[in-house]
């Protein structure tokens, strides 16, 4: 039988199973930095955001340059996990996010080996 319990912002997002964590940032309202720690060449980072309340964030990850939106539903709980693989993300850095007052938000960050695309999935 699935799951219909609502995702939660009392913490932040889990992460997949055989990520490190790397940084986890707490339910916030407004504008934050959450650091992250180096890791292995060859690793890929894993943003997972969650954010609830009327408006949206934009995630920032420091140093490579990557960002993403997510719309956050006032009644429900949003969540997103995007990995970035590029070069440089072994390196330590900060996940910056930007948020109104009447968002609150979670962010979890970690580090792990990349996931390959399902071939099913292509095309």
């Amino acid at each position: 039988m699935p799951s219909t319990t609502q995702p939660s912002l009392l913490k932040p997002p889990e992460l997949d199973p055989g990520a490190s964590l790397a940084g986890r940032q707490k339910v916030t309202t407004g504008n934050a930095s959450v650091p992250y720690n180096k890791g292995k060449k060859g690793d890929a980072l894993t943003i997972a955001a969650s954010c609830q309340g009327e408006g949206k964030i934009t995630v920032t990850v420091r140093p490579v340059e990557v960002w993403f939106p997510l719309e956050c539903g006032a009644d429900q709980v949003s969540t997103v996990s995007n990995e970035v693989g590029l070069s440089g993300v072994e390196r330590s850095g900060v996940v910056s996010v930007e948020a109104s007052s009447a968002v609150r938000w979670s962010l979890t960050v970690g580090r792990g080996a990349p996931t390959e695309a399902d071939p099913a999935d292509a095309g």
